[in-house]
């Protein structure tokens, strides 16, 4: 059954409550019923699990963490202001998105995708792969949803670690939170960021990377310029760089780390130009 735009905001509750967010995760032989948790000793579930990992949104956009060896970021933008995803599943039809829907213009390949964490051995990139287990959780508080994956025994430096990350979206705030915690106690550096692609545009401020042009999505009805953007303390990091396809920040070693994210569309009308993208980041 297709949903009209307008049901599909009433069921994802923003006419109701003060909480204009939600959380996502399902089995997707199984749209109906919804989990808290899941977990897998091959740490991937990307096909098993609908849109291909937890997810979370606000209403402005949705994230999700991909169940698999990427453990990255992913975002689907949204044109109008509202809750989607229970009704939208990731994916609506081209119909729906002409009607006014979001989509999934993000790409994320190979990179951390939008604020996505990994670790770095003092020489390269390390993925939060392989595990010994790898959890999914998500839950809702009275104005915040939130997703969890946990990496557990990845091995680093010659040892195993057990990396957390969480993030947190706010009813009525852009920004989401990302969080990375190593719950062994044991201090790693952690790297994050934002990619990229050929032709878009770059903003860089002093705790600030700001990315704006278009992805080669696949998968949406028609490409539209996404931006992506992320918020960072200075004083948190040791080295920054540029690969060709994401800019990464290196932490300090450290147990826990913090950076904000930010994605906006074309298609919208508050940010849709990488100057109004950087005007709010400052």
């Amino acid at each position: 059954m297709k949903l009209s735009f307008m049901a599909a905001l009433l069921l994802g509750g923003i006419c109701f409550g003060q909480n204009n967010t939600d959380a996502s995760l399902y089995m997707k032989a199984d749209k109906i019923s919804y989990l808290t948790d899941i977990g897998s000793e091959s740490g991937d579930l990307y096909s098993t699990i609908g849109h291909h990992g937890p997810a979370v949104e606000n209403e402005w956009m949705a994230l999700r963490i991909y169940f698999s060896d990427k453990v990255a970021i992913d975002v689907y933008n949204k044109a109008k202001k509202g809750l989607e995803l229970k009704a939208a599943h990731w994916y609506p039809t081209p119909e729906q998105q002409k009607e006014g829907w979001g989509a999934d213009y993000y790409k994320v390949g190979a990179t951390v995708g939008l604020g996505g964490v990994r670790l770095w051995d003092g020489e390269k990139v390390i993925p939060l792969n392989p595990v010994t287990n790898r959890l999914a959780h998500v839950g809702k508080t009275e104005n915040t949803s939130y997703m969890e994956m946990i990496s557990r025994g990845v091995p680093y430096k010659g040892k195993k670690v057990d990396i957390k990350v969480r993030v947190t979206v706010f009813s009525g705030k852009r920004e989401a939170k990302v969080e990375a915690f190593s719950l062994n106690g044991e201090k790693v550096q952690f790297v994050t960021g934002v990619n990229y692609f050929k032709g878009c545009g770059t903003k860089k401020g002093a705790n600030y990377i700001a990315v704006w042009g278009k992805h080669p999505e696949d998968v949406a009805a028609e490409i539209v310029e996404v931006g992506g953007a992320i918020k960072y303390n200075p004083k948190d990091y040791v080295k920054s760089t540029d690969d060709g396809t994401q800019y990464l920040l290196i932490s300090k070693p450290t147990k826990h780390l913090e950076t904000e994210v930010v994605s906006a569309c074309a298609r919208e009308k508050e940010i849709n130009n990488l100057d109004k993208l950087e005007a709010y980041m400052k």
